[in-house]
């Protein structure tokens, strides 16, 4: 099982939050944390440390992307020079890769210091991932990283905006050599689509498109709760809430729509 957050936003965060999160880890059976993107609200060494010491209080294997908000917005000189400096100096490469028992799991840099808020892909990182896709273990779960969505439903004006241009033949290359999910966040919202239905991608199985709320922000979206989502290797999502009732987050219904 993979646990999947998204948002974190430290700066932002709520400590019950954090806790319900330390006790999830407990609580169930995960191979591995994927965080996609937006560790922190505004890039700052302090926030990427407190991040940094969360994750690993979790005490289980985690592989991070970065959001549009893990490059400085205000720093003008260090965004145009070195925008990933402080994520890289705790976190290192921008796109690392995890491999688990049940999983196989890349990360994917959708963040360009020229944009705001918009994700952005080149045909070399289309053919990077292409290749690593080709020499995966084929009995495990593929899975991708990545911040912005590659689809969001016609009700999300805002996000179609952000998707990357070459998101939709990077899936149709990638969905042909076994991409199984693509797992993101920016849109504070949990949802499962199938991208080969969607796209029609001609793949021979679902690829699905895992959208995460905010795990641990004070940043929500249209009154949803704090969120999280669980990935199990046979293609199973499933959506938890935060109870402040009961601070701790309990389990919510996904459906996955085309």
């Amino acid at each position: 099982m993979l646990l999947h957050l998204s948002d974190l936003h430290f700066g932002t965060e709520k400590p019950s939050c954090l806790a319900a999160i330390r006790k999830f880890c407990l609580e169930y059976p995960i191979e591995a944390v994927v965080v996609s993107g937006d560790l922190t609200q505004r890039a700052r060494l302090s926030q990427f440390y407190a991040c940094k010491q969360f994750l690993d209080s979790l005490k289980l294997p985690y592989l991070v992307v970065p959001g549009n908000h893990d490059i400085p917005l205000y720093a003008l000189w260090q965004r145009a020079v070195k925008p990933f400096y402080t994520y890289q100096l705790f976190f290192g490469s921008l796109e690392s890769s995890l491999e688990t028992e049940h999983f196989y799991i890349l990360g994917l840099n959708s963040i360009r210091r020229r944009y705001h808020t918009k994700g952005h892909i080149s045909v070399e990182q289309i053919q990077r991932i292409d290749a690593k896709l080709k020499a995966a273990p084929a009995h495990k779960y593929k899975v991708l990283l990545a911040h912005q969505p590659f689809y969001t439903p016609p009700h999300h004006r805002h996000g179609v905006k952000d998707c990357p241009i070459l998101g939709k033949i990077a899936l149709e290359a990638w969905s042909q050599n076994g991409l199984n999910a693509l797992l993101h966040g920016h849109l504070h919202q949990s949802s499962v689509h199938d991208l080969n239905q969607i796209y029609h991608l001609r793949a021979q199985h679902p690829v699905l498109a895992i959208q995460a709320g905010t795990a641990t922000s004070y940043r929500l979206h249209q009154g949803l709760p704090n969120s999280l989502n669980t990935l199990c290797a046979n293609g199973t999502v499933q959506h938890y809430y935060f109870d402040a009732l009961r601070q701790c987050f309990v389990q919510g219904v996904a459906n996955v729509d085309d």
